[in-house]
């Protein structure tokens, strides 16, 4: 590559491809290179024009400061690792139950030697899910939520189990779901539902830059955290296809399923991205548009298609393009601001004490009897 005007050659150096860091402080920079490179062996050059570079990585300090947080980040983790590796289950105690599913309850818990500290136990049934097929479900719910590190995504600190139940220490988030917001409020204005709707887009983007699908976006999976920004929680759906891949899983909440879902072409992330704008037209008139009295006539509803539906005057017009087609709804929004943590949510939460369950339902306590054992093995990795 020839760099200079000049005719004198001299050997400045040597570099391999480890040796960047000077290349990177001089792109950054405004000088110009004024000598000739030349390679020595055959190689394949790739070219990029400085304002490019400048504009997708920035100058040295911008990927000096991105080392170092990767850095401090990646030590903050492992410190987290190690402070829950040491943990049992016998150290905690069971303060109140924030929810139930078919597959077990979620408790919240206090740490016992620190009551500062509470979590969010999700109790699984070993044998329930056995019984109904989720083993793969579950293990792949363990692996994505133990390996997301978003803060729009709520984290999977560790796992315990014994012969009857699986356990799922979690972030707990004190604020409630946003479906009992929703429930109790009708419906949202429009800059609330982009706020939370923003939410879910950072959510997204982070499982899609890993080659994961979502598959199960309802209000009931997102929960409030005590600042009032929302965070997407269970995981049973999400897959890893990787990218530009398909699955043909049927699976979801009959309201939110893509129609490739079910006329099972296959279907990748755009899935997720079609629930986006289902629960935009919830949140913005509280309930969903494609409804039916059972799953297979809320499917056919789906398969007439978004145009089909009549959009209530509330929804403003661009909030109604972009359920139908994703366009400039967010023009103007502080997405920087979001990600930081310091835009202002327009909810919320009153939260008293890391024990103040008072934003979620209230439910019976857990009279059934225990579950069989079931020792089959197959939640070795828990």
């Amino acid at each position: 590559m020839d760099c200079s005007d000049t005719d004198s050659d001299a050997t400045l150096g040597y570099s391999d491809d480890e040796d960047s860091s000077d290349e990177v402080q001089r792109v950054s920079e405004e000088d110009v290179r004024t000598a000739n490179v030349i390679a020595a062996e055959a190689v394949t050059c790739l070219v990029i024009d400085r304002d490019s570079f400048k504009h997708l990585i920035g100058g040295l300090d911008d990927v000096s400061n991105k080392a170092y947080e990767d850095a401090e980040a990646k030590a903050k983790y492992e410190a987290e690792a190690a402070f829950f590796a040491n943990l049992k289950l016998s150290d905690f105690n069971i303060i109140d139950t924030l929810g139930v599913g078919g597959f077990g309850r979620v408790e919240l818990v206090q740490l016992k030697s620190e009551e500062s500290k509470t979590f969010a136990m999700k109790i699984l049934k070993k044998r329930h899910i056995v019984d109904t097929r989720q083993q793969e479900h579950i293990r792949s719910e363990k692996q994505i939520m133990q390996g997301a590190h978003s803060d729009f995504i709520v984290r999977l600190y560790r796992t315990f189990k014994d012969s009857k139940y699986l356990y799922m220490l979690m972030e707990v988030c004190l604020g409630g779901e946003l479906w009992t917001i929703l429930r109790d409020r009708g419906s949202f204005e429009d800059s609330t539902t982009r706020f939370y709707t923003a939410c879910v887009v950072e959510a997204f983007a982070y499982l899609h830059s890993k080659g994961i699908i979502y598959r199960d976006l309802k209000p009931e999976n997102l929960i409030l955290d005590h600042r009032g920004y929302t965070k997407l929680v269970d995981f049973g759906f999400a897959k890893k296809i990787g990218f530009g891949k398909k699955t043909w899983t049927f699976c979801g909440t009959p309201e939110y399923v893509a129609p490739e879902i079910i006329l099972n072409k296959g279907h990748d992330i755009s899935a997720d991205y079609w629930s986006l704008g289902i629960l935009m037209y919830e949140l913005l008139t509280g309930s969903p548009p494609f409804s039916g009295p059972d799953p297979m006539k809320t499917y056919n509803i789906i398969l007439r298609g978004i145009d089909m539906i009549e959009f209530p005057k509330k929804i403003a017009k661009n909030a109604a393009n972009l359920i139908k087609k994703l366009c400039r709804w967010f023009e103007g929004f502080n997405w920087e601001g979001l990600r930081k943590g310091t835009l202002t949510p327009p909810i919320i939460p009153s939260v008293a004490s890391p024990t103040d369950t008072s934003n979620f339902d209230s439910f019976p306590e857990d009279n059934d009897e225990p579950p069989p054992d079931d020792n089959s093995g197959w939640d070795i990795d828990f």
